[in-house]
């Protein structure tokens, strides 16, 4: 029904969790290279457990490349900065909901010539400064799915 996709995601038990949330709603997992960790990389595994079969995941070797993917009016960017908040969002089934990696966000060639598509998570930013990867990828996923019915059950 949705689509995440990480974009150079450098947390191999991030984005073990993140394939665990595809697994258990049925989002198919996109991830963009370069990634810091490889596939095989135990700890990604351990993250996932058993649950990687049933993983829809797709690879791509650059953000061009995932970019001749995705439809530019169905991804939602998300990025601290963002104009909307994720619960202002009218999410339809085959959305791209894109996250940056840990340490640097999502790069600026993609956010830039999309402003209006760039969505944030409110926090506290005077108690932390950004919230975990795979927490954010739940939070914006099961309102989409919420906001849809959840077609997961």
């Amino acid at each position: 029904m949705f689509h995440i996709v990480l974009v150079h995601p450098q947390i191999p038990p991030n984005t073990g969790q993140i394939a665990r949330l595809s697994a258990a709603t049925g989002a198919s997992l996109h991830l963009v290279r370069p990634l810091g960790f490889r596939l095989d990389d135990r700890s990604l595994r351990r993250a996932g457990l058993d649950y990687w079969p049933n993983v829809e995941l797709h690879v791509h070797a650059s953000l061009e490349s995932f970019l001749t993917t995705a439809t530019p009016e169905r991804f939602w960017l998300f990025t601290k900065l963002g104009q909307l908040r994720y619960e202002q969002i009218a999410y339809k089934p085959g959305d791209w909901l894109v996250f940056g990696s840990e340490t640097g966000g999502l790069p600026s060639e993609l956010t830039g010539p999309y402003p209006d598509r760039t969505v944030r998570i409110p926090i506290r930013s005077q108690s932390v400064r950004s919230l975990n990867l795979a927490s954010c990828a739940c939070i914006a996923l099961y309102e989409a799915l919420r906001q849809n019915g959840f077609g997961c059950e």
